[in-house]
C-alpha cells in the first residue's frame, strides 16, 4: 500500500511540475465547455427571404407580414419576376424566396384551396430543412388563421383545432441545454485518455518506466498509482464544468448530483483505462496522440453528442454498443434534465462497467514488467 501512495505522490508532483500541463487539465477543458456551447449551435437564425409576389392582395401581404416580422428571418424585399429570384438564390443574397402565384386570395377563398411555391437554397442541406420547417410552420399558422376568419364568417364551415404545446425537460427550446450534459462528460475524456496516455508514454521516452520496472511495484500497484491521479483531477475539472453549466448556462439539475459524480467516476476509471492500454501498445508520443484522436474522433461523431443515434444507419449502431461516451451522454441529459434514478439508467451502468472492466483489465495484461 505505501509503494502504491509513493507512486501516486510521484505522479503529483509531476504533473504540477509542468504548469503547461496543469493548465491543459484544469483550465482548457473549463474553457472549451463554455466555447463550444455558445459554438455548437444548430438554431438556425437570420434566414433571409425574398417575395415574388404575383397576386398583390390583402391575402399576399397578411402572408409576406408574418415573413417580415419573425425574429428567424430578415426580409430582403419583393422581387419582380421568377428569374431575379432564381439570380438571388444563385448569389447567395437569398436563403429563400416565396413565389405567390396570381390569384391567390380568388382561389382560397372560392376554391378552399391555394398553391404556394417555396425555393430553398439546399447547398447546407441541414440549414435547407430546418428553414423549411420554419417556412411551413408560418404557412400553416396563416392558414389556420383564414380558417378561422371563415369559421367566424360562416358557422356552418369546419371548425379549426387550437394545438397547444408542452415542451418538457427544456421548455425554452434552447440548444445549449442539449448541448451541455454531453460536453461536460465529452471533456472528461481529454484528461482520462490523451493527457494520462501522452505522460505515460512520455515516460517511457525518458527512461523513468525502465527505472520503475526494476522496483519492487507490483502490476497491480503501478496500475492503481497511475489511475488515481488523473480520476481526482478528473474530478475536480467535472466539479468546475458542472459548477459553469448550472450557474453559467443555467442548465437544470433536476437529478442527484451524487448519481452525476457516481457515473464520472466510472466514466473517469474507463478513460483512463483507455490512456493506459494505449500507452501500453505506444513507443512514442507521436503513435500514442494518433491512437488517442483515433477514438476521440470516432467515439464524439458516433455518441449522438450533436445528432440522434437512432438515426444513424444500422451498421453505426452497432458500433455504437461499445461506444462509452454513447452511454454517459445519454446518463448526463437524463438525470441533469429529467431527473431520472439510477433504476432508469442502469442499462448505461452495467454497459460503462463493462467496458471499464475490459479496458483496465487489457491494460494491466498488456503491461510487462520486467526486471
Amino acid at each position: 500500500m505505501n509503494r502504491t501512495l509513493f507512486l501516486i505522490e510521484k505522479e503529483f508532483k509531476q504533473i504540477f511540475r509542468n504548469s503547461v500541463l496543469l493548465r491543459m487539465m484544469i483550465a482548457a477543458p473549463v474553457l472549451q465547455l463554455i466555447l463550444l456551447t455558445y459554438a455548437a449551435n444548430f438554431e438556425v437564425k437570420n434566414l433571409t427571404i425574398a417575395v415574388v409576389d404575383g397576386d398583390h392582395t390583402t391575402y399576399a401581404q397578411r402572408l409576406t407580414g408574418k415573413f417580415r416580422y419573425i425574429d428567424n428571418f430578415q426580409f430582403l424585399g419583393y422581387l419582380p419576376a421568377y428569374k431575379s429570384a432564381y439570380r438571388e438564390l444563385l448569389a447567395g443574397r437569398a436563403d429563400l424566396v416565396l413565389v405567390i402565384p396570381p390569384h391567390f386570395e380568388r382561389d382560397l377563398g372560392k376554391q378552399n384551396g391555394a398553391s404556394l411555391q417555396l425555393l430553398v437554397s439546399a447547398i447546407d442541406g441541414s440549414k435547407a430543412g430546418i428553414a423549411t420547417g420554419y417556412a411551413q410552420t408560418i404557412i400553416r399558422n396563416f392558414n389556420d388563421d383564414i380558417r378561422a376568419e371563415i369559421v367566424s364568417i360562416e358557422p356552418g364551415s369546419r371548425p379549426v383545432l387550437n394545438v397547444e404545446n408542452q415542451y418538457w425537460y427544456n421548455p425554452r427550446l434552447e440548444y445549449k441545454t442539449f448541448m451541455v450534459p454531453g460536453i461536460l462528460f465529452e471533456l472528461l475524456i481529454l484528461v482520462g485518455g490523451m493527457i494520462a496516455a501522452l505522460n505515460i508514454v512520455r515516460e517511457k521516452e525518458i527512461g523513468t518506466q525502465e527505472q520503475l520496472n526494476v522496483t519492487p511495484i507490483k502490476k497491480h500497484e503501478f496500475i492503481l498509482g497511475k489511475l488515481t491521479p488523473f480520476v481526482l483531477i478528473g474530478l475536480v475539472q467535472f466539479t468546475m464544468g458542472l459548477l459553469v453549466g448550472i450557474f453559467l448556462f443555467r442548465i437544470p439539475a433536476e437529478g442527484s448530483i451524487m448519481l452525476m459524480y457516481g457515473f464520472a467516476f466510472l466514466f473517469l476509471l474507463l478513460c483512463v483505462g483507455l490512456g493506459l492500454l494505449i500507452s501500453a501498445i505506444s513507443d512514442t508520443q507521436q503513435q500514442a496522440m494518433f491512437a488517442v484522436f483515433f477514438c476521440l474522433v470516432l467515439f464524439i461523431l458516433l455518441s449522438g453528442l450533436f445528432s440522434s443515434t437512432e438515426n444513424m444507419p444500422q451498421w453505426a449502431q452497432y458500433v455504437n454498443l461499445v461506444n462509452p461516451l454513447r452511454y454517459i451522454i445519454e446518463v448526463g441529459r437524463n438525470v441533469m434534465l429529467k431527473g431520472s434514478s439510477f433504476r432508469d439508467v442502469q442499462t448505461q451502468f452495467f454497459a460503462l462497467l463493462i467496458i471499464a472492466s475490459s479496458l483496465i483489465g487489457l491494460a494491466s495484461w498488456r503491461y510487462r514488467k520486467t526486471v
